[in-house]
């Protein structure tokens, strides 16, 4: 059986899509399911940076904890590896798809489309208060159980 892999995207890749690959790590490895899981942005203006420390609290404050992480941005690359290119907003889902290398932008995905209850984008929070965070971690985390219920119908 072959490991699906993810790859979570947000602007800077120091909020959202760490979280979103935290959550996913730590719900699969519950649920006993493979999966290999990174995430990049769509912007280089935070290469190199670790997660926003309020990022890291909220997850912290949930049990989750955030692995090392260094913001990169999204490569060409990235279309042939990940199985999965989960945007957290319309707009990364676009730039994702002009990015995107002929016959991959099939993989392309928002992370509301996982959720039931969710649709729409993922707020960045990075411009809010802790509220803000809160509320992106909630959204983030119900998307990341639907997709999940995804890969363990595939992978079964």
């Amino acid at each position: 059986m072959i490991q699906p892999a993810v790859l979570f995207i947000c602007t800077g890749n120091i909020c959202r899509s760490p979280t979103a690959h935290a959550l996913l790590l730590h719900k699969a490895r519950r649920a006993g399911v493979l999966v290999d899981v990174d995430s990049a942005a769509i912007s280089d203006e935070e290469r190199g940076n670790p997660p926003d420390p309020r990022s890291v609290a909220e997850a912290r404050r949930r049990g989750i904890e955030m692995h090392a992480h260094c913001a990169r941005q999204v490569r060409s690359s990235d279309f042939e590896r990940f199985d999965w290119i989960v945007g957290m907003t319309a707009q990364h889902c676009a730039a994702l798809r002009r990015l995107a290398p002929a016959g991959t932008a099939h993989k392309v995905h928002l992370l509301t489309e996982f959720s039931e209850d969710d649709e729409g984008d993922v707020p960045d929070p990075w411009y809010g208060g802790r509220q803000a965070f809160v509320e992106a971690f909630d959204l983030i985390d119900r998307g990341v159980d639907g997709l999940l219920s995804k890969l363990q119908a595939k992978t079964r």
